[in-house]
Protein backbone atom coordinates (compact mmCIF):
# COMPACT_ATOMS: atom_id res chain seq x y z
CA UNK A 1 0.00 0.00 0.00
CA UNK A 2 1.39 3.80 -1.04
CA UNK A 3 1.56 6.48 1.25
CA UNK A 4 0.25 9.91 0.70
CA UNK A 5 2.24 12.43 2.65
CA UNK A 6 0.19 15.79 3.13
CA UNK A 7 1.67 18.86 3.31
CA UNK A 8 1.33 19.50 7.11
CA UNK A 9 0.82 22.91 7.50
CA UNK A 10 0.06 23.05 11.58
CA UNK A 11 3.00 20.95 12.10
CA UNK A 12 5.09 23.06 10.04
CA UNK A 13 4.38 26.85 11.32
CA UNK A 14 4.42 24.67 14.93
CA UNK A 15 8.30 23.54 14.23
CA UNK A 16 9.23 26.64 12.60
CA UNK A 17 8.18 28.60 15.92
CA UNK A 18 10.15 25.91 17.73
CA UNK A 19 12.95 26.81 16.23
CA UNK A 20 12.11 30.61 16.70
CA UNK A 21 12.05 30.33 20.15
CA UNK A 22 14.84 28.39 21.04
CA UNK A 23 17.72 30.58 22.55
CA UNK A 24 19.44 33.07 20.93
CA UNK A 25 22.04 35.99 21.62
CA UNK A 26 19.14 38.90 20.91
CA UNK A 27 16.73 37.39 23.07
CA UNK A 28 19.20 37.35 26.19
CA UNK A 29 20.87 40.60 25.79
CA UNK A 30 17.73 42.99 25.12
CA UNK A 31 14.96 43.92 26.40
CA UNK A 32 12.54 42.07 24.24
CA UNK A 33 8.81 43.63 23.36
CA UNK A 34 6.30 41.60 21.82
CA UNK A 35 3.40 44.21 21.33
CA UNK A 36 0.67 45.04 18.95
CA UNK A 37 1.19 48.65 19.72
CA UNK A 38 3.06 50.38 17.10
CA UNK A 39 4.32 53.07 19.26
CA UNK A 40 5.90 51.87 22.86
CA UNK A 41 6.05 55.25 25.38
CA UNK A 42 8.10 54.34 28.51
CA UNK A 43 8.71 56.74 30.98
CA UNK A 44 12.04 57.19 32.99
CA UNK A 45 13.12 59.43 35.39
CA UNK A 46 16.56 61.75 35.50
CA UNK A 47 17.86 64.17 38.74
CA UNK A 48 18.41 67.37 37.84
CA UNK A 49 19.51 68.07 41.15
CA UNK A 50 21.22 66.95 43.88
CA UNK A 51 20.18 66.49 47.70
CA UNK A 52 22.56 68.83 49.87
CA UNK A 53 24.96 66.72 51.70
CA UNK A 54 24.10 68.25 55.62
CA UNK A 55 20.89 69.84 56.96
CA UNK A 56 20.66 72.24 59.98
CA UNK A 57 18.08 72.06 62.46
CA UNK A 58 15.15 74.67 61.86
CA UNK A 59 16.74 75.80 58.59
CA UNK A 60 14.86 75.46 55.32
CA UNK A 61 15.87 72.31 52.78
CA UNK A 62 16.28 72.19 48.87
CA UNK A 63 13.59 69.58 46.82
CA UNK A 64 15.10 67.05 45.16
CA UNK A 65 13.96 67.86 41.65
CA UNK A 66 13.33 65.01 38.69
CA UNK A 67 12.47 64.91 35.00
CA UNK A 68 10.08 62.82 33.75
CA UNK A 69 11.18 61.73 30.10
CA UNK A 70 9.53 59.93 27.66
CA UNK A 71 10.70 57.05 25.78
CA UNK A 72 9.48 55.74 22.33
CA UNK A 73 9.97 52.54 20.87
CA UNK A 74 8.18 52.14 17.63
CA UNK A 75 7.92 49.55 15.58
CA UNK A 76 8.18 50.27 12.14
CA UNK A 77 10.55 47.85 10.61
CA UNK A 78 9.85 44.62 8.64
CA UNK A 79 11.60 41.99 6.95
CA UNK A 80 9.72 38.59 5.03
CA UNK A 81 11.41 35.60 4.77
CA UNK A 82 9.74 34.07 1.61
CA UNK A 83 10.53 30.48 0.59
CA UNK A 84 9.00 28.66 -2.59
CA UNK A 85 8.60 25.04 -2.90
CA UNK A 86 8.19 23.57 -6.43
CA UNK A 87 5.27 21.34 -7.04
CA UNK A 88 7.01 18.37 -7.55
CA UNK A 89 9.71 18.59 -4.73
CA UNK A 90 6.56 19.80 -2.47
CA UNK A 91 4.46 16.22 -3.21
CA UNK A 92 8.01 14.41 -3.44
CA UNK A 93 9.14 15.87 0.31
CA UNK A 94 8.62 13.56 3.36
CA UNK A 95 7.21 14.78 6.67
CA UNK A 96 10.89 14.85 8.12
CA UNK A 97 12.01 17.37 5.27
CA UNK A 98 8.95 19.40 5.57
CA UNK A 99 10.02 20.00 9.37
CA UNK A 100 13.55 20.61 8.35
CA UNK A 101 12.57 23.04 5.85
CA UNK A 102 10.13 24.71 8.74
CA UNK A 103 12.95 24.94 11.05
CA UNK A 104 15.62 26.54 8.13
CA UNK A 105 12.85 29.06 8.04
CA UNK A 106 12.92 29.75 11.47
CA UNK A 107 16.40 29.75 11.81
CA UNK A 108 17.12 32.08 9.30
CA UNK A 109 14.87 34.28 10.58
CA UNK A 110 16.35 34.73 13.87
CA UNK A 111 19.56 35.19 12.52
CA UNK A 112 18.10 38.07 10.25
CA UNK A 113 16.80 39.52 13.56
CA UNK A 114 20.44 39.23 15.25
CA UNK A 115 22.03 40.79 12.26
CA UNK A 116 19.53 43.79 12.66
CA UNK A 117 19.77 44.14 16.69
CA UNK A 118 23.87 44.39 15.93
CA UNK A 119 23.51 46.90 13.33
CA UNK A 120 21.15 49.33 15.09
CA UNK A 121 24.18 49.03 18.39
CA UNK A 122 25.98 50.77 16.12
CA UNK A 123 24.19 53.75 17.58
CA UNK A 124 25.23 53.22 21.13
CA UNK A 125 28.16 54.86 22.78
CA UNK A 126 31.78 54.65 20.96
CA UNK A 127 34.16 52.56 22.60
CA UNK A 128 37.75 52.49 20.96
CA UNK A 129 41.39 52.79 21.49
CA UNK A 130 41.64 55.43 23.99
CA UNK A 131 38.82 53.38 26.10
CA UNK A 132 40.78 50.56 26.28
CA UNK A 133 43.75 52.74 27.59
CA UNK A 134 42.08 54.47 30.10
CA UNK A 135 43.27 57.74 27.90
CA UNK A 136 40.11 59.03 26.03
CA UNK A 137 36.49 58.27 26.28
CA UNK A 138 33.59 57.75 23.27
CA UNK A 139 36.49 56.81 20.82
CA UNK A 140 36.16 56.02 17.34
CA UNK A 141 39.41 54.49 16.68
CA UNK A 142 39.61 50.81 16.16
CA UNK A 143 40.92 48.56 18.71
CA UNK A 144 42.95 45.29 17.18
CA UNK A 145 41.92 42.63 18.87
CA UNK A 146 44.28 40.03 20.26
CA UNK A 147 45.49 37.16 22.50
CA UNK A 148 47.35 39.36 24.79
CA UNK A 149 44.62 42.18 24.86
CA UNK A 150 41.40 40.22 24.65
CA UNK A 151 41.42 40.12 28.52
CA UNK A 152 42.05 43.70 29.38
CA UNK A 153 39.30 44.68 26.73
CA UNK A 154 37.16 42.73 28.93
CA UNK A 155 38.00 44.81 31.98
CA UNK A 156 37.59 48.33 29.98
CA UNK A 157 34.49 47.45 29.11
CA UNK A 158 33.65 46.96 32.59
CA UNK A 159 35.62 49.98 34.07
CA UNK A 160 33.72 51.97 31.92
CA UNK A 161 30.13 50.66 33.02
CA UNK A 162 31.31 51.18 36.41
CA UNK A 163 32.45 54.45 36.20
CA UNK A 164 28.83 55.51 34.69
CA UNK A 165 27.43 54.57 37.79
CA UNK A 166 26.53 51.16 35.96
CA UNK A 167 26.97 49.22 38.90
CA UNK A 168 23.93 48.15 40.42
CA UNK A 169 22.15 48.10 36.57
CA UNK A 170 25.45 45.41 35.76
CA UNK A 171 24.82 43.33 38.97
CA UNK A 172 20.85 43.21 38.21
CA UNK A 173 21.08 42.31 34.79
CA UNK A 174 24.42 41.09 34.18
CA UNK A 175 27.61 42.56 31.04
CA UNK A 176 27.79 40.86 27.93
CA UNK A 177 30.18 41.17 25.08
CA UNK A 178 29.04 39.81 21.85
CA UNK A 179 32.24 38.76 20.11
CA UNK A 180 33.23 37.80 16.12
CA UNK A 181 34.29 34.40 15.17
CA UNK A 182 38.43 35.18 15.11
CA UNK A 183 37.30 36.99 18.69
CA UNK A 184 35.94 34.48 19.79
CA UNK A 185 38.85 31.95 19.21
CA UNK A 186 41.42 34.13 21.17
CA UNK A 187 38.97 34.30 24.21
CA UNK A 188 38.45 30.45 23.75
CA UNK A 189 42.07 30.26 23.93
CA UNK A 190 42.86 32.71 26.48
CA UNK A 191 40.41 30.88 29.02
CA UNK A 192 41.64 27.31 28.35
CA UNK A 193 45.41 28.96 29.43
CA UNK A 194 43.68 29.90 32.18
CA UNK A 195 43.24 26.57 33.57
CA UNK A 196 39.12 26.97 32.78
CA UNK A 197 36.91 24.22 31.81
CA UNK A 198 33.59 24.58 29.55
CA UNK A 199 32.10 23.08 32.53
CA UNK A 200 33.46 26.00 34.80
CA UNK A 201 31.92 28.56 32.08
CA UNK A 202 29.48 27.20 30.80
CA UNK A 203 26.38 30.00 30.38
CA UNK A 204 23.38 28.48 32.50
CA UNK A 205 20.23 29.58 30.02
CA UNK A 206 20.00 27.43 27.31
CA UNK A 207 22.70 28.75 24.56
CA UNK A 208 25.37 26.14 24.02
CA UNK A 209 28.64 26.72 25.30
CA UNK A 210 30.46 26.84 21.65
CA UNK A 211 28.07 29.68 20.94
CA UNK A 212 28.56 31.28 24.93
CA UNK A 213 30.24 30.95 28.18
CA UNK A 214 30.50 33.15 31.33
CA UNK A 215 34.48 34.39 32.51
CA UNK A 216 35.06 37.39 34.28
CA UNK A 217 32.12 37.88 35.33
CA UNK A 218 30.96 38.41 31.72
CA UNK A 219 28.70 36.50 29.53
CA UNK A 220 30.64 36.35 26.12
CA UNK A 221 28.56 35.37 22.83
CA UNK A 222 29.90 35.05 19.53
CA UNK A 223 28.28 35.82 16.43
CA UNK A 224 28.57 35.86 12.23
CA UNK A 225 26.44 38.71 12.14
CA UNK A 226 28.56 41.83 12.90
CA UNK A 227 28.13 45.14 10.76
CA UNK A 228 31.80 45.28 9.77
CA UNK A 229 34.75 46.45 12.32
CA UNK A 230 31.59 46.52 15.38
CA UNK A 231 31.49 44.39 18.28
CA UNK A 232 28.55 45.07 20.73
CA UNK A 233 28.85 45.40 24.60
CA UNK A 234 27.20 46.41 27.60
CA UNK A 235 24.68 45.76 30.26
CA UNK A 236 21.74 43.45 29.36
CA UNK A 237 17.71 44.29 28.75
CA UNK A 238 19.52 48.16 28.41
CA UNK A 239 18.70 48.51 24.56
CA UNK A 240 15.24 47.74 23.57
CA UNK A 241 13.52 45.76 20.88
CA UNK A 242 9.80 46.13 20.00
CA UNK A 243 8.41 42.97 17.75
CA UNK A 244 4.86 42.99 16.76
CA UNK A 245 3.44 40.03 18.43
CA UNK A 246 0.66 39.52 15.58
CA UNK A 247 2.66 38.87 12.53
CA UNK A 248 5.88 36.97 14.12
CA UNK A 249 6.25 33.44 14.30
CA UNK A 250 3.45 33.09 11.70
CA UNK A 251 2.75 31.55 8.16
CA UNK A 252 1.37 32.15 4.96
CA UNK A 253 0.92 29.48 2.23
CA UNK A 254 -0.15 30.06 -1.30
CA UNK A 255 -0.62 28.51 -3.59
CA UNK A 256 0.86 28.98 -7.25
CA UNK A 257 2.38 32.58 -6.44
CA UNK A 258 3.54 35.06 -8.79
CA UNK A 259 6.91 35.14 -9.63
CA UNK A 260 7.20 38.59 -9.39
CA UNK A 261 5.28 41.84 -9.99
CA UNK A 262 1.46 41.45 -11.45
CA UNK A 263 2.39 41.03 -14.99
CA UNK A 264 4.32 38.05 -14.30
CA UNK A 265 3.01 34.82 -14.45
CA UNK A 266 2.70 32.28 -11.39
CA UNK A 267 5.20 29.48 -10.33
CA UNK A 268 3.82 25.99 -9.91
CA UNK A 269 4.23 25.12 -6.40
CA UNK A 270 3.75 26.35 -2.59
CA UNK A 271 5.01 29.69 -1.60
CA UNK A 272 5.61 29.98 2.36
CA UNK A 273 6.53 32.93 4.07
CA UNK A 274 6.40 34.51 7.26
CA UNK A 275 8.11 37.67 8.62
CA UNK A 276 9.22 39.55 11.47
CA UNK A 277 8.15 43.46 12.20
CA UNK A 278 10.58 44.88 14.44
CA UNK A 279 11.75 48.15 15.59
CA UNK A 280 14.76 49.38 18.23
CA UNK A 281 15.03 51.70 21.35
CA UNK A 282 18.66 52.81 22.71
CA UNK A 283 17.28 54.77 26.04
CA UNK A 284 18.93 58.04 26.39
CA UNK A 285 19.52 57.35 30.34
CA UNK A 286 21.13 53.74 29.53
CA UNK A 287 22.68 54.77 26.34
CA UNK A 288 26.39 54.93 28.62
CA UNK A 289 25.78 51.42 29.24
CA UNK A 290 25.20 50.33 24.93
CA UNK A 291 28.36 49.82 23.23
CA UNK A 292 29.60 49.62 20.09
CA UNK A 293 33.38 48.31 19.86
CA UNK A 294 35.09 50.04 17.27
CA UNK A 295 37.36 46.70 16.26
CA UNK A 296 40.11 46.55 13.04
Amino acid sequence: MANTIVWNKHDYVLRMRERINTPTTWTDVLNVKYSDVRTIVNGSLTESTVVPATYTRGAAYVWDDYTLVADTLTIDGTYIEPMFIDEADRHQQGYVEQMNIASFQGKKLNEKIEGLALAAAISGTDFGATDLANTGDDDTTTITVSASNVDDLIRAIKRKIYAHNGVDYAVERGIFIVWRAQDFELLEAFVQANGFTEADIALKNGIPVQKAFRYMGVDHYLSTSHTANHLFAGVKGCMEIGILRSTFGKAKFIEDPASGLSSYGPLSGLGITTRVDYGFNLPAYLLEFIMDINVA
